[in-house]
C-alpha cells in the first residue's frame, strides 16, 4: 500500500541518454541525465515506460546503479530473451535518445552512512546492482563503515562491475568475495559454488556484531541466502530483501 500511494504522487519525466556499456553479454549499462531528478537513496529503484508508435506502452522497474552524489542517474539491464523493455533498452537505446523515467521509488531497500553498520551485502546475478549505489555513496561519503559484500555468478564473463568490484575491494572498509557456480577460470581463488549457510558463514560477521544485512538476487536465491543467515544467528529484523522473478526486470 506505502509503494502504490508513493508512485501515485510521481509523475513521468524524459531523460536524456548520455552513454550505454556492455558489462555483460547480458547486461548494460545505461547513463541518463534528468533535468529534473529530484535525488534519490542508495537502494531505491525506478520505473521506465517506452511508448510504442501505435501508443502501447510498457513498463518496467528498475534498481538504480548510481549513488546520490553521481552526476548522471545509471540503470543496469538485464536483457531478458522474452522481456518486452529490457530488450531494446539493452541493444537498441543510444546517447541522445529519450526514455522515459518516473522515481526514486522505495523506501525499504536502502542505505546510507548515517544508518551505520557493519554492513552486509550479499547478490546473486543482477542484484549486485543497488549494491553498486550503495558502494559510490559509500565511497563518496568517504564512509568509514565496514562492509562485506558476496557476490555470485556463473561465470566471470557474467559478472557484472568487474572492474569496478576490484576498485572496490582496494578501498580500507570493504572486502568483496565472488563465487562463480558454473565456471571458473584458471587460478581462480575465489569460491566454486551456490551461496549456501557455510559459505555465509565464511564471509559474514557474527550475529553478536548486529551487521545490517541486505540480499538481493533472484527468488530463489534470496529465500536461500536469507534462510541460511537466521539459521546462523542472525535477527529477521536485521534482514532486508529484495527479489525479483524472470519478468520483475
Amino acid at each position: 500500500m506505502e509503494r502504490t500511494a508513493v508512485q501515485r504522487r510521481l509523475s513521468w519525466q524524459p531523460g536524456t541518454v548520455v552513454d550505454v556499456v556492455a558489462e555483460t553479454a547480458q547486461t548494460t549499462t545505461i547513463t541518463v541525465e534528468v533535468p529534473a531528478w529530484p535525488g534519490h537513496r542508495a537502494g531505491q529503484h525506478i520505473d521506465v515506460r517506452l511508448t510504442a508508435d501505435d501508443g502501447y506502452q510498457a513498463q518496467r522497474s528498475y534498481s538504480i546503479a548510481s549513488g546520490p552524489e553521481d552526476e548522471h542517474l545509471a540503470l543496469t539491464v538485464e536483457r531478458l530473451p522474452d522481456g518486452e523493455v529490457s530488450p531494446y533498452l539493452a541493444d537498441e537505446l543510444r546517447a541522445g535518445d529519450e526514455i522515459e523515467l518516473r522515481g526514486p521509488i522505495g523506501g525499504y531497500f536502502v542505505w546510507d552512512d548515517s544508518m551505520g553498520g557493519p554492513l552486509l551485502l550479499i547478490a546473486g546475478g543482477s542484484g549486485l546492482v543497488p549494491f553498486r549505489s550503495m558502494l559510490h555513496h559509500h565511497r563518496a561519503t568517504h564512509s568509514t563503515v565496514p562492509v562485506r559484500l558476496l557476490c555470485s555468478a556463473r561465470s566471470l564473463p557474467l559478472l557484472i562491475y568487474r572492474d569496478e568490484l576490484l576498485q572496490f575491494a582496494a578501498y580500507d572498509f570493504v572486502d568483496v568475495s565472488v563465487t562463480l557456480t558454473r565456471d571458473q577460470p584458471p587460478g581462480w581463488q575465489g569460491y566454486r559454488r551456490r551461496i549456501d549457510q557455510d559459505l555465509i558463514s565464511d564471509v559474514a560477521w557474527s550475529p553478536a556484531d548486529r551487521p545490517l544485512v541486505y540480499v538481493c538476487g533472484p527468488t530463489d536465491f534470496v529465500e536461500t541466502a536469507t534462510s541460511a543467515l537466521v539459521l546462523l544467528g542472525h535477527d529477521s529484523a536485521s534482514i532486508r530483501a529484495e527479489r525479483f522473478g524472470g519478468t520483475g526486470r
